[in-house]
């Protein structure tokens, strides 16, 4: 379904503020200007919606990781958190709030962890000239969600400590 960038830029804003489960879809017509009619003709359905949300602002942020190195993945995490605000990982919230109960969103969360598990392994390859193990593929990703929660109660400084230690990793798998 082609739903129009104004309703998912609305949609986003007010899910990442509220909730997926605080936001009905009368508050989501309303701030999108239109009515409820109009909101479900073209969202389909408050599921759809969300995974239409999650699959935009994924695309968005994976656009910002073309990058060389662990360094630069981390630094990237905290511009997108100065300027989109740190209330953590919005894919790990949904799954959250909503769980795999709903296929639409337990697929949108599955397909973007994947996406992003995979930039990883290409900025690791970039970085090392060589194919890391799994194992390293998976510290930096969890390092990297770590930081991304830990952020929204701990402040985006905490971004930078957990930068350093991927690095760390990094250069003890280059040794």
């Amino acid at each position: 379904m082609n739903i129009d960038e104004k309703l998912i830029s609305t949609a986003e804003a007010l899910f990442d503020c509220h909730g997926f489960n605080a936001t009905g879809m009368d508050r989501l017509a309303q701030a999108a200007g239109m009515s409820s009619r109009t909101l479900y003709k073209h969202a389909g359905s408050k599921n759809e919606l969300i995974a239409a949300v999650l699959m935009t602002r994924g695309q968005r942020f994976l656009l910002r990781l073309e990058l060389d190195s662990v360094e630069a993945l981390f630094d990237a995490l905290a511009r997108w958190m100065s300027e989109e605000g740190a209330r953590g990982c919005l894919f790990l919230r949904a799954q959250g709030e909503i769980g795999s109960a709903v296929p639409e969103v337990a697929e949108a969360v599955t397909a973007y962890k994947a996406r992003f598990s995979e930039t990883v392994r290409r900025i690791l390859v970039r970085q090392l000239g060589a194919g890391p193990d799994e194992e390293l593929v998976e510290q930096v990703v969890i390092l990297f969600e770590g930081a991304t929660a830990a952020a929204s109660y701990r402040g985006v400084a905490v971004v930078a400590t957990a930068g350093r230690a991927a690095t760390l990793l990094v250069e003890r798998a280059r040794a």
